[in-house]
């Protein structure tokens, strides 16, 4: 007889979430310490003094660490939802909460024709994957309304494009998910709502987007990709330091700034091949704009100067949308994201004095972790390229699919 909780049963999802966000919620209660440094500080004193500002109805346009669009405000304020708990107690409920949200939404999404609830299951075993720091930051919140975003475009574009539109204000990087859409109604909405909540921001509280000056004098975080030259480097008599700056470890001091901008090549290189297959692309499926959406965000992580273990969390979303889809050619870029979030909780937080000391193991952790976002940024490139581009050569000159007519979106 079987159980209602059998492996790949529904309950049997839920009893893996629950236990897994137990203990993850117990971590960050500290009733269960977490090896390795504190993570839940960012909550408890550095969102806390934000919240006390934005209640005063400004932003905190004189902090160089505020460095986020202005509908960040509203994740920040949330815990005043919850009054009869303490501020970082109520953020850790939200962030469950959202959490709780969006596997809900992954589970909707796997039933029907041509649906999995693989999804579903990237979604509880990926977040743990990265420990206690998903509920620690507010982009477990962002990643929400993402997969909601993603999940609505198959058959309401308009709804989706309101939420990239506010979903762009709350971190940026959601307005990524729009590259593979072919529907003007998606990105009118976008444009129209983002326009509409950062006016509304701009008028009501001043300082909405002082976030925007405090990017240039940023130096190359250490867990970042280019940062790997300069933990050699350090070997090798390189006379610069790690400071924590705005916010974040980051190395200072001679040529960073030509790897930092090494960093913006990268990335501007990225855009450009999203342009390029954005105008070639012809085969366009159901699942075609989440495998897009998640290629693109890969790639503009991977060369990010700055990689920080809560844009994990991003990929983890994304993948699921993914692989909610039967169709979908994502599954080994998928499997080596989730690789990627394993090593991520090793070298942050279990041994991050190691990576900031620039050590064998530190590095050795950072190799394979930047190693893996790498080969999952190349093979989803390569098979969205091929799924999609009929009649042209891979980019590594590999021959594409036999020409075939276009597949349009849903309405």
């Amino acid at each position: 007889m079987k159980t209602t909780a059998a492996p790949g049963s529904p309950a049997g999802l839920l009893v893996l979430w629950t236990l897994t966000r137990t203990a993850l919620l117990l971590c960050v209660l500290k009733v269960i310490v977490f090896p390795g440094p504190d993570v839940t500080s960012d909550v408890s004193v550095i969102y806390r003094g934000w919240y006390d500002v934005l209640r005063a109805g400004t932003f905190p346009q004189d902090d160089v660490t505020w460095q986020y669009p202005p509908a960040a405000a509203l994740a920040i304020l949330s815990p005043g939802l919850l009054p009869f708990l303490g501020y970082a107690t109520a953020f850790f409920v939200l962030a469950l909460v959202a959490d709780l949200v969006t596997l809900a939404l992954l589970l909707y999404a796997g039933r029907g024709p041509g649906r999995a609830r693989r999804g579903a299951w990237v979604w509880v075993a990926g977040v743990p994957l990265l420990g206690p720091t998903v509920y620690a930051r507010y982009d477990v919140m962002v990643t929400a309304v993402a997969v909601a975003a993603l999940l609505a475009g198959v058959r309401h574009p308009r709804v989706m494009g309101a939420l990239v539109g506010f979903g762009a204000l709350l971190k940026v990087w959601p307005a990524l998910l729009l590259v593979g859409v072919r529907r003007r109604g998606a990105w009118v909405s976008a444009a129209v709502t983002g326009a509409g909540v950062a006016l509304l921001f701009a008028v009501l509280m001043p300082g909405a987007f002082a976030f925007l000056t405090f990017q240039k004098d940023r130096g190359t975080e250490v867990e970042s990709l280019g940062a790997l030259v300069f933990h050699v480097a350090r070997h090798h008599g390189w006379e610069g330091e790690v400071l924590l700056n705005y916010g974040s470890v980051e190395f200072l001091g001679p040529y960073v700034n030509r790897v930092s901008t090494g960093a913006l090549f990268l990335t501007g290189a990225a855009l450009v091949w999203l342009v390029v297959w954005r105008a070639l692309a012809r085969r366009l499926e159901p699942h075609t704009v989440a495998d897009a959406a998640f290629v693109g965000v890969l790639l503009f992580t991977t060369t990010s100067r700055v990689i920080s273990p809560q844009y994990m969390v991003w990929l983890v979303g994304l993948a699921a949308v993914c692989l909610c889809f039967r169709e979908s050619r994502m599954g080994v870029p998928v499997v080596l994201v989730l690789g990627a979030c394993l090593v991520t909780v090793l070298e942050f937080p279990v041994w991050f004095a190691h990576v900031v000391a620039s050590d064998a193991l530190g590095v050795s952790l950072l190799v394979v972790r930047n190693g893996l976002l790498v080969a999952a940024a190349v093979v989803g490139g390569r098979r969205l390229w091929h799924a999609t581009v009929p009649g042209r050569r891979g980019v590594a000159g590999v021959p594409g699919p036999a020409p075939a007519a276009e597949t349009p979106v849903a309405p």
